[in-house]
């Protein structure tokens, strides 16, 4: 059996590692990137009981951003805010001083809708503007927003509701929830948006780079994802275009110049919202390894552990282990990576700065076994990596 080795064969490094950065993902759908960590550890410490291990879980931006917050020392705050069907739920957002780890996918993400169940042209972000709202009331003046895995293709247009913002059809009626809600919209007015917004450090964290609109855009890209048809798709295209023109009475050309901009898509086009309200946008684990403390972490290491549950060529455009690997790389030190899946080829690891790649699949080909049993098989790979490289 082989592992991908992007430096050819052999089972040993020239050196032994003496302290290892575990910094990995979640295992979507199996394990979260605590018990990633966790299970890595415990692997590792079988083979090399008093190895020094520390572990950084990280994300991209998406789902599991504030819980790798958390893990880092953040405090977690709940707050009951609306769904993305409207429905009150309790979402979380990190706090640490006065800077705060927002993530959209607490409250509006597709998680939060009833299994089975897609609301294309219906589901809100309104939840995350009070997300934010929450934050600010924190006393929180940096904030940073993790976006990804939305139910939502509403342009922000609920988020900037909750934050002040007034949309209204031609007789005068609040504009009906949802991106399809936004064919009628006549008039927008955001002057009554929270003031506190004009004095905060606000970045917007995600792992895509997709204008709002357009082939490349939110709809047309991630729509079919969360249910839409291609009627749907070209619905929400249409209406949040008309968002667009509409928003251009009210701000100018900053409207359409935020629709262009790299992230306006993100989340449903929640980015374009955060865009408008003066968000820098960057890449998502560049944003989360500043936050997370990885730099200083990574100065204590000697052998980084990464991954995430597929590792593909999705991997190699602004996910989490490639964001790892490059620092790591820039930093000089070695890199080995854990996944459930491995698609890409040696050479593609090399380049991405990732010495070699373990594949769940390798102990256990089945599968649906393998991601039941994801834990006890990611100890056992961990076993395999401490012998390969620090035993």
């Amino acid at each position: 059996m082989q592992v991908a080795d992007a430096a050819g064969s052999g089972t040993r490094t020239a050196r032994s590692a003496r302290r290892v950065l575990v910094a990995a993902d979640k295992f979507k759908g199996s394990l979260t990137a605590v018990e990633v960590a966790e299970r890595v550890t415990a692997g590792l410490r079988r083979v090399v009981p008093e190895l020094e291990v520390e572990a950084l879980p990280v994300a991209d931006g998406g789902d599991g951003t504030v819980a790798a917050a958390v893990a880092a020392g953040f405090a977690r705050r709940e707050v009951r805010v609306a769904g993305p069907l409207g429905d009150e739920v309790t979402a979380a957002y990190a706090l640490r001083g006065d800077t705060a780890v927002v993530e959209m996918a607490e409250a509006s993400g597709l998680q939060r809708l009833p299994a089975g169940v897609f609301a294309p042209l219906t589901a809100s972000t309104y939840g995350s503007g009070e997300l934010l709202r929450a934050a600010l009331d924190a006393g929180a003046r940096t904030i940073v927003f993790g976006v990804g895995g939305s139910a939502t293709t509403d342009g922000g247009a609920g988020m900037l509701s909750a934050l002040g913002a007034r949309f209204v059809t031609a007789a005068g009626e609040p504009v009906t929830p949802g991106g399809g809600g936004l064919a009628e919209l006549a008039s927008a007015d955001l002057s009554g948006l929270d003031p506190r917004l004009a004095s905060v450090e606000f970045v917007l964290a995600s792992d895509v780079d997709n204008p709002l609109t357009g082939p490349k855009g939110a709809p047309a890209v991630y729509g079919p994802q969360k249910g839409a048809s291609p009627e749907d798709v070209e619905t929400l295209d249409t209406a949040l275009t008309h968002f667009v023109k509409v928003l251009e009475g009210a701000v100018g050309e900053k409207a359409a110049a935020c629709a262009a901009s790299p992230g306006a898509g993100a989340a449903g086009g929640i980015g374009f919202g955060a865009l408008l309200l003066g968000a820098g946008f960057r890449p998502g684990i560049e944003v989360m390894l500043d936050v997370l403390g990885f730099a200083p972490a990574l100065e204590r290491a000697d052998l980084v552990i990464t991954g995430e549950g597929s590792l593909d060529e999705q991997t190699l455009h602004g996910k989490a282990p490639a964001g790892v690997a490059a620092a790591a790389r820039a930093a000089g030190r070695e890199v080995v990576a854990v996944c459930g899946r491995l698609a890409l080829p040696p050479e593609a690891l090399g380049r991405a700065g990732i010495r070699r790649a373990y594949a769940l699949t390798d102990l256990e080909p089945d599968v649906a076994k393998c991601i039941a049993d994801a834990g006890p098989v990611l100890e056992r790979t961990a076993e395999r990596i401490a012998r390969d490289f620090l035993a």
